[in-house]
Formats: C-alpha cells, structure tokens, sequence
C-alpha cells in the first residue's frame, strides 16, 4: 500500500540538521526525516538555516513524498531518514 501524506506539517529541527514530517501506511504513523544533505541535493544553493530548509522542502514536496513511498516501499517500517542518495 502506498503512503497517504495527510499531514502537511513539517518542521525544522537545527540540532540534526533534518525536517521532519509524516505519512500513514493504512493507521499506522510513520515519521520520516529529510537531511540536509538531500535538501542540498534538490537546491544546492540554499542556506543552512531553517527558512531556506523548509521553502527547498515545500517546493519539492511532490518528489521527496515520491522517494519516501518508494523507500518505504522497499523497506517498511517505523521511520525513515532519507538522504541525498535517496534522490537519484
């Protein structure tokens, strides 16, 4: 079953260095992490900082909620971290 993204709640955490979000298998929750890195990867000109983190997230939501269903996909479980590797 593919992930449903109700949510469209996300937020920055600077410790880690990643944005947060979420999706549901069927009622199950699943919390996925989005690093820098992949960030980078969709806007390598974006700053480290939180509102530059979460305009690259919002402009490509579409294709990042595309990688997390197919990562989940491949390997259900509780959460996912994606990476830059995540997006080729």
């Amino acid at each position: 079953m593919a992930l449903n993204f109700p949510n469209l709640n996300r937020s920055y955490d600077p410790e880690r260095r990643r944005v947060r979000f979420w999706a549901h298998d069927s009622a199950m929750e699943i919390p996925l992490f989005l690093n820098e890195s992949a960030l980078h990867r969709l806007n390598p000109n974006a700053a480290c900082n939180e509102t530059a983190m979460l305009a690259t997230f919002d402009a490509n939501r579409d294709r990042i909620n595309a990688v997390a269903d197919r990562v989940h996909a491949f390997n259900p479980q509780g959460f996912h971290i994606l990476e830059a590797g995540d997006f080729k």
